[in-house]
């Protein structure tokens, strides 16, 4: 545990401030299309156009965040049933498994905390309500099927792409597209969680735990699902990192990977090594 954190800490930490981030964005562009006195929310009467507008901003959030330095670097999870996900398919280890589950729940909590300094009473409003995950009118069951659907396409997806190599570096797109379609098309169902950190980071400020149990297990069993269901068809051979996004300049905790900076430090340290040891060896004749 204490090497884990001593070595891999910088990637636990920008987990909490990817989902930390998310959660200002959502909090922020809710507030912005659904508060009845912004400007915003009175120039578009249409409830669809603003869920569909709400969507784009998150999607578009998810895409930054991914493709970001930091999120090349962690990997952007951003969500517990993902890394368990790929701590049952051996893609992570344990302590980090815990530890970027630690960072997400806590960092989600902040964001939410801290778009209420942002926004005031306006956060606690009805129409926003810290953002919360709730069913919709369709009720329990239909809201943890849907729950359980939207997690399960989201890790087929993931592995998907990631273990197709013209395909990978297009996984936050395909992501941040399926945020888009989830919360314009299934939000209605289920508020459109997929993710138990993203639920606690609402729930815990507000106190609103509706039916909370459908977003603490509906995500892991959906994207668990969806594991077992590739290992039986592609098998487990050759899984890619778990990151959304590799990239070429950060270090991976995963594979090993020491990024670009830290490749290129080493090799200039070699070569000034091996350029001092050639100017102190003794001249042979």
């Amino acid at each position: 545990m204490i090497r884990a954190l001593k070595e891999h800490w910088p990637e636990y930490v920008i987990e909490a401030a990817a989902l930390g981030t998310f959660m200002v964005s959502a909090a922020l562009f809710t507030a912005l299309l659904e508060y009845p006195d912004s400007t915003v929310h009175q120039a578009i009467p249409n409830g669809f156009l603003r869920t569909a507008l709400n969507g784009l901003a998150m999607g578009l959030t998810a895409i930054g965040i991914i493709y970001s330095p930091w999120g090349q670097q962690s990997g952007a999870h951003m969500n517990p049933a993902l890394t368990l996900t790929f701590l049952r398919l051996g893609k992570i280890k344990p302590w980090d498994a815990l530890f970027y589950i630690v960072g997400q729940t806590g960092g989600g909590v902040s964001g939410v905390l801290f778009a209420k300094l942002l926004l005031g009473g306006v956060i606690e409003h009805p129409s926003v309500n810290y953002v919360v995950t709730v069913p919709g009118p369709a009720g329990v069951s239909v809201a943890f099927l849907a729950e359980t659907m939207i997690a399960g396409g989201m890790m087929l997806m993931v592995l998907s792409a990631t273990n197709t190599p013209r395909l990978a570096r297009f996984t936050g797109l395909f992501g941040g597209m399926l945020v888009f379609l989830c919360i314009t098309f299934e939000s209605p169902l289920s508020g459109m969680s997929i993710n138990p950190a993203r639920t606690a980071a609402s729930a815990l400020p507000s106190g609103t735990w509706t039916a909370a149990w459908i977003y603490f297990t509906a995500p892991i069993f959906g994207m668990f699902l969806a594991a077992e269901v590739y290992r039986a068809l592609r098998g487990l051979t050759h899984l890619a990192c778990p990151k959304y996004d590799h990239g070429t300049k950060q270090r991976c905790i995963f594979c090993g990977f020491p990024g670009a900076r830290t490749a290129l430090s080493a090799g200039r340290r070699s070569a000034d090594q091996r350029a001092d040891s050639a100017v102190r060896a003794p001249a042979r004749l």
